[in-house]
């Protein structure tokens, strides 16, 4: 079926990891696309500034990524002839404890494992197999509901991944064992009791020992700036410096993708909708956000654990129990006195950060939704309880609220930096339960951002996902799956 003519084959509103995938991969089928920024700079939560002081870099949203050094979409594109180069710590990531000892994710599983003492078998029967597993299973967890190309190597993977974290960390008896587990539940923003929270962990630590966790050399906006680079090269076009509020500002289209989330969707093209999708649009759950500061330091931060001076990346909260109290309290509405602490030390690997001599550091601790607390004291005792002397590195420090977060990126609602919860009923339904959840009930306009599956993380996978359904929808077009 011949189509007729439009300005573009298909338009793109928003220019992080998402819609920079499903830009390229439209283009890259022969479409004429148009990627449209609201700012003047392109990345969405990729992006790199000098927040604090002259010569400091500093990743603004996300800073370290395991996940997109593991896009099975990502893998396809020529990034690095781009200028994208990754730097991979020494350590991974690493978990102190208050008794000065600590957790470490290395890249061997055999190594790591023997670190955690008489944890060490327990931690190889949980991990094994989802490290051997993963390259076939990969393209599943990382994409919508559906059938599984390998359903008994999913069943394999999916049993413990949508176990509560408070009951997979049964599993250990260390404090070892179990805080670095609780570390890397923690990143589902939610109560560790909740079921699937151990997925994220899994599919984390699974990273760890495949591809790492690697920081791009000079920031996170140098992943945008390689995609963005490659999409131009292939003969797509951005325009930044628009930001959309209406269909009617734009040029016409086959297709309009949105990485945008559910709330401002509906400000833009709500009344398309049906009255059914509008509904579940509306009923869409926004999680915990986040209070980010940003540091220019005088030297290394000073750890007590020596392990840990070489980690891209820290989690400070001390004990599994520690943490999931704090992270309960954050969903009743609380702000803990010693919240859990996602710490990175960009500057340890990469000397492009910050002049000679100096570092940056990066950190967050969740909080309550809208939260206008300043948590930059708390944060700052939190990191001065595993490393005593910090506070006296501390030259300069710039700080996000809530409201901030989500005034200098609208899709963090509420300072919800995952596009949304990412619970049980939210985790492949988002952001409503459909046969696709890309495609919206208007013809022609899809949803491409972490509120769709596979959710949060810089990997590109919903907006591949998004494009390639506008593929088949409008043009009729199948692609062979990664």
């Amino acid at each position: 079926m011949k189509l007729e003519k439009r300005d573009y084959d298909a338009i793109i509103i928003g220019s992080g990891p998402n819609g920079l995938a499903a830009a390229i991969f439209m283009q890259r089928q022969g479409l004429s696309v148009l990627l449209i920024e609201g700012k003047n700079e392109i990345g969405g939560g990729l992006r790199t500034a000098e927040l604090t002081l002259p010569g400091f870099k500093h990743d603004i949203c996300s800073a370290v990524h395991p996940l997109a050094a593991a896009s099975p979409f990502f893998e396809t594109l020529p990034l690095a002839e781009h200028g994208l180069e990754y730097i991979y710590p020494q350590i991974a990531a690493a978990h102190p404890f208050d008794d000065g000892s600590a957790a470490v994710l290395l890249q061997s599983v055999e190594e790591t494992a023997k670190l955690l003492g008489v944890d060490e078998q327990a931690y190889l029967n949980l991990m094994k197999p989802v490290v051997k597993n993963w390259p076939l299973i990969a393209a599943d967890v990382l994409g919508p509901l559906h059938f599984p190309k390998h359903p008994l190597l999913m069943a394999q993977f999916g049993l413990p991944a949508l176990t509560a974290a408070t009951v997979l960390a049964k599993k250990f008896k260390t404090k070892e064992a179990k805080g670095l587990f609780g570390g890397m539940a923690a990143h589902s923003i939610q109560p560790l009791s909740n079921l699937a929270t151990s997925a994220i962990a899994l599919v984390l630590m699974a990273q760890g020992h495949l591809k790492g966790w690697p920081v791009p050399k000079g920031g996170s906006q140098q992943i945008a700036n390689a995609l963005a680079s490659y999409f131009t090269s292939i003969g797509g076009k951005i325009q930044t410096g628009f930001y959309v509020q209406s269909l009617d500002q734009l040029p016409s289209a086959h297709a309009v993708l949105f990485d945008v989330t559910p709330k401002q969707l509906l400000k833009i093209a709500g009344h398309k909708f049906s009255s059914l999708y509008k509904w579940q649009l509306e009923r869409y759950r926004y999680g915990a956000g986040v209070f980010k500061v940003d540091w220019a330091l005088d030297a290394p931060i000073p750890f007590k654990a020596q392990a840990v001076k070489k980690a891209g990346t820290v989690h400070l909260g001390n004990t599994f129990d520690e943490i999931a109290d704090g992270e309960q309290l954050i969903w009743n509405g609380g702000h803990p006195d010693k919240p859990y602490v996602l710490l990175a030390q960009q500057s340890v690997m990469d000397n492009t950060r910050a002049p000679e001599g100096k570092h940056t550091a990066w950190a967050y601790c969740h909080v309550p939704n809208g939260s206008d607390k300043d948590m930059t004291s708390i944060i700052e005792r939190q990191v001065e309880r595993f490393a005593p002397g910090f506070r006296d590195t501390i030259l300069a420090k710039h700080t996000f609220n809530t409201q901030q977060l989500e005034e200098y990126n609208p899709n963090y609602i509420g300072g919800d930096i995952n596009g949304g919860v990412i619970d049980l009923g939210q985790l492949l339904t988002r952001p409503v339960l459909r046969a696709s959840p890309y495609k919206t009930s208007a013809k022609g306009l899809y949803i491409c951002s972490s509120s769709t599956p596979p959710g949060g993380g810089v990997h590109g996978m919903c907006g591949y996902h998004a494009a390639k359904r506008a593929l088949k929808d409008i043009w009729k077009q199948t692609v062979k799956p990664l």
